[in-house]
Parts: structure tokens; C-alpha cells; sequence
């Protein structure tokens, strides 16, 4: 199984759209087998270009930490299977989605271009 996130340096980035890279890793059990890093550098905010490009990577999900309703539309729209809400370094969490412990905790942000007051809404 392939999935991919956002990536900050090792972390998982919160911010979807805003990521310049993403951790393309492939699962063999409940070991991750291979992790390589593809650039995204000039598809910030572009969200059915970045759903295409994991798309086209043969990716099955994207674990995110943060992400907008458009970005989500567009994943999920590409046949993706996103798990929302995960923190932390790239490693534990791909580890944690490989055993069956990550949950999807439903988190879509709205963000308001030009209001620098992010709102959360968490569902349950």
C-alpha cells in the first residue's frame, strides 16, 4: 500500500495546501518499506494539482493534519482515502496508520484569505 503526506522536514505538515512536499511512503504489512520525497513546490493551494500529482503517484491515502474543504473535495474526488487530525513525525504516524491505530479525527479547516484568524471546526 502507498500513502503520502504533507511533509515539513520529518513532520507531518498542518497545513495542507501550504506544503512543498510531500512523503510518498510504500507499506509492506505493518513496516513502512520505502519513504521518498516529492516536490510540490509550484502546487501550493492548487488543490486538484496536488490530488493529480498523488494521483499520479499510485497513491491509495493521504494522511493530513490540517486541510480545507476544497483540498479535501478534490483528494477525495480522485478516489484518495484521507485520514485527517495526525500529528507528529512522518515515521511514527505512518507506523501507527500500518498496525491500525490511526483514526481519522475529521478535522477541515476554513480559512478566510486576508483574516489571519484561523477557525477550526473539529466534528466528531
Amino acid at each position: 500500500m502507498r500513502i503520502a503526506m504533507p511533509a515539513d522536514y520529518s513532520y507531518i505538515n498542518q497545513h495542507f495546501g501550504k506544503a512543498r512536499e510531500f512523503a510518498i511512503l510504500d507499506l509492506d504489512g505493518d513496516k513502512v518499506s520505502s519513504v521518498r520525497m516529492v516536490s510540490a513546490e509550484s502546487l501550493a493551494h492548487n488543490h486538484a494539482g496536488l490530488a493529480g500529482l498523488l494521483k499520479g503517484e499510485q497513491v491509495e491515502v493521504v494522511i493530513v493534519g490540517g486541510i480545507g474543504p476544497y483540498a479535501l473535495e478534490a483528494l477525495e474526488g480522485n478516489e484518495l482515502k484521507v485520514i485527517t487530525g495526525a500529528r507528529g513525525k512522518i515515521d511514527d504516524i505512518a507506523g501507527a496508520y500500518a498496525r491500525g491505530e490511526l483514526v481519522s479525527k475529521r478535522v477541515v479547516c476554513n480559512h478566510h484569505h486576508g483574516d489571519h484568524h484561523h477557525h477550526h471546526h473539529h466534528g466528531k
